[in-house]
């Protein structure tokens, strides 16, 4: 197993639709395992394939959200059976470091798609759960959460990435 690279916003990978997946043999089952350790380095509850720099319908969230006895849940080319209720709650991402804000999502989810092993699956989520649920599914879509915030949240973050990226060339440029 491997920690593997995190991209951050604003890597365009993290806008990409993801590719259906449709091999699960050796090379699949190390991946999955490499994103698993990635995300407990990170320290995270969930990571979609892109978050590595892979345009996959491929996520991951630790089960134990929701029952500590709960297996990680690996999902690959997930689609949304159904949704009920709105909560609106704090959220996170990993490619979006040191960022947190309020997103709307559903109360409750019931998805479908494919095990590690290629196998029909059917999660149902509610709480946190569901919540990590929506939020890996976006980044497979291509969405990330700024694009679920307001315009002027998602510009005054997109000026803050900007001008946190000025400072490092300004530093490097000194130190080089």
């Amino acid at each position: 197993m491997a920690i593997r690279e995190i991209r951050h916003y604003p890597n365009p990978v993290l806008a990409q639709k993801g590719e259906t997946v449709t091999v699960f043999d050796a090379k699949f089952q190390r991946l999955i395992d490499d994103m698993i350790e990635t995300m407990y380095a990170a320290p995270g509850i969930g990571l979609a394939a892109h978050q590595i720099g892979l345009p996959l319908q491929l996520f991951i969230i630790d089960g134990a959200v929701q029952d500590p006895d709960h297996p990680i849940i690996v999902m690959a080319n997930p689609s949304i059976l159904s949704q009920e209720g709105e909560v609106i709650d704090e959220e996170g991402c990993l490619s979006l470091p040191q960022y947190v804000d309020h997103v709307k999502r559903a109360a409750s989810i019931t998805m479908a798609g494919l095990d590690r092993n290629g196998k029909p699956s059917t999660l149902e989520g509610n709480g946190l759960l569901a919540r990590a649920m929506q939020h890996e599914y976006d980044h497979v879509q291509g969405v990330l959460m700024l694009d679920r915030l307001s315009p002027l949240k998602r510009s005054l973050y997109i000026k803050r990435i900007k001008k946190l990226e000025k400072n490092r060339a300004h530093e490097h440029a000194a130190v080089g």
